[in-house]
C-alpha cells in the first residue's frame, strides 16, 4: 500500500540582529528537519540556511527571518530581512578562490536546486526574501 505525500508544513523563526542567530538557525532547521524525516537534507540545508541567514544579519541590520517550508517534495529555505535592496549577483564560485565575501550566494546557487529573491514586505516594513530549494530526490 502507498503512502500518503507528507503534508505541507512550514515554520518561521524571527530572528534579531546578532550573528549568534546564525547558530540558532541552523539548530533549529536540524531539529525540524529531524522531526518531519528529513534528515538526509540536514547537511546541504544547514550549509544554505547558514549563508542565507548570514547575509541577512550582516548585510541588512535589522530584523530578520528564517523560513522553512516543506511541499511537494521540495524543501524550501528562506531569510528574510528589512533591506529592500536586491542582493548582489554572486560571481562564479571558482573565481572567488579565497576571498572572504561573495562567496554566500556563490555557494548558495552552487549546491540549491534553484534561488532567487523576491521583494517581501513583513509587518509593514518592506524588505526582501532571499531563498532556495532543494528537492528531496
Amino acid at each position: 500500500m502507498p503512502e500518503n505525500p507528507p503534508a505541507p508544513w512550514e515554520y518561521c523563526l524571527h530572528i534579531p540582529d546578532d550573528l549568534r542567530a546564525v547558530t540558532v538557525s541552523r539548530r533549529t532547521l536540524r531539529l525540524i528537519l529531524t522531526v518531519h524525516g528529513l534528515i538526509r537534507l540536514a547537511d546541504t540545508a544547514e550549509l544554505l540556511a547558514t549563508e542565507l541567514v548570514a547575509n541577512a544579519v550582516l548585510h541588512a541590520k535589522g530584523p530578520a527571518a528564517l523560513r522553512v517550508g516543506w511541499s511537494a517534495g521540495v524543501l524550501r529555505l528562506g531569510a528574510w530581512d528589512a533591506d529592500p535592496e536586491p542582493p548582489e549577483p554572486p560571481g562564479p564560485l571558482a573565481e572567488l578562490g579565497d576571498a572572504e565575501d561573495g562567496r554566500g550566494l556563490a555557494l548558495v546557487r552552487a549546491c540549491a536546486d534553484q534561488w532567487g529573491w523576491q521583494p517581501l514586505s513583513r509587518n509593514g516594513s518592506r524588505g526582501k526574501l532571499v531563498w532556495c530549494e532543494l528537492a528531496a530526490a
